[in-house]
């Protein structure tokens, strides 16, 4: 049986297929484009590898409400081209096999924690990735979380640092947590991409001073066994440690956790591959639905 898999980014799309273990077996990518020439790219990926069932994480907003009219459509998007674009029933029109869809971030802990390995499975997980954007999913109680719409971490209000005077770059919110913390802020901050600052740069610090207070935040109020923190601005080596050391900080004692922090917030399991993986899991899921129903 082979399952594929789609990360649909708002930089790059992933398509790939494997098998329901999460054994990826071929994989390719590509820039996203506008709307229509992405899904032919995406279609004609599937109609060269026939799969029986295909999972997507999407970039969002997106509809997640498999009960809605527009389930998988893509909603009020930065991306103007894709906004109210019907993505998942213009793919499932065209390849006519079982589909589900999620967030990109909630595909990347559903891949985190249905793939970990039994002795490290864990029942509740967030997966947070911090690039381009900052976003956020959560699998508590072994379930994908969605509630009103879907979680959107990266939007959360953080304690400014005292020093710090930049404005923000979310279009938005501006200094919400994405707008002072993501691969953009840096680059807004000092005028350089992240991946050209040293590693003894203050920057390192500053942006670890945000995400300690969001990994904080996520231990009072969600308890995930495991935080997983992904996405390029993560590959600095400097950023885990200050991270761990300001969410000490901010905890100060107060939850008794029964393992060391450093046990609990860490980076992903699987090298990138964590949304396209929890993608294929999400087709395994439509498969087996459709074969219930019937």
């Amino acid at each position: 049986m082979r399952i594929g898999g789609i990360e649909a980014g708002g930089t790059k799309f992933v398509c790939g297929y494997g098998t329901t273990d999460g054994t990826i077996e071929h994989m390719t990518s590509f820039a996203t484009g506008n709307p229509v020439e992405t899904c032919r790219q995406v279609i004609d990926y599937f109609t060269k590898h026939r799969v029986d069932a295909i999972g997507i994480g999407a970039f969002g907003p997106v509809d997640v409400k498999e009960q809605s009219l527009s389930y998988g459509t893509i909603l009020d998007t930065p991306k103007t081209a894709w906004r109210q674009f019907p993505f998942l029933s213009t793919l499932k029109q065209a390849l006519g096999i079982p589909m589900k869809l999620d967030t990109d971030v909630n595909c990347a802990a559903l891949g985190e924690a249905r793939f970990s390995t039994e002795a490290e499975k864990p029942a509740s997980l967030v997966y947070i990735t911090v690039g381009t954007g900052i976003g956020g999913g959560a699998y508590i109680e072994h379930r994908l979380i969605h509630g009103l719409l879907h979680p959107e971490m990266g939007h959360i209000t953080v304690q400014r640092h005292p020093h710090d005077t930049y404005g923000g770059c979310c279009p938005i919110h501006h200094d919400c947590l994405e707008g002072l913390a993501s691969g953009p802020a840096i680059e807004g901050r000092y005028h350089t991409l992240a991946q050209m600052l040293p590693e003894d740069h203050p920057a390192w610090s500053l942006h670890a001073y945000y995400l300690g207070q969001m990994t904080a935040n996520l231990l009072l109020t969600l308890s995930p066994e495991r935080i997983i923190l992904g996405g390029g601005v993560m590959k600095q080596p400097a950023m885990l440690p200050l991270i761990l050391d300001e969410t000490d900080k901010r905890l100060h004692g107060y939850l008794q956790l029964p393992k060391p922090l450093h046990e609990i917030i860490t980076k992903p399991s699987f090298d990138g591959l964590s949304g396209l993986m929890g993608a294929i899991a999400l087709g395994t899921d439509a498969l087996q639905a459709q074969g219930a129903a019937q």
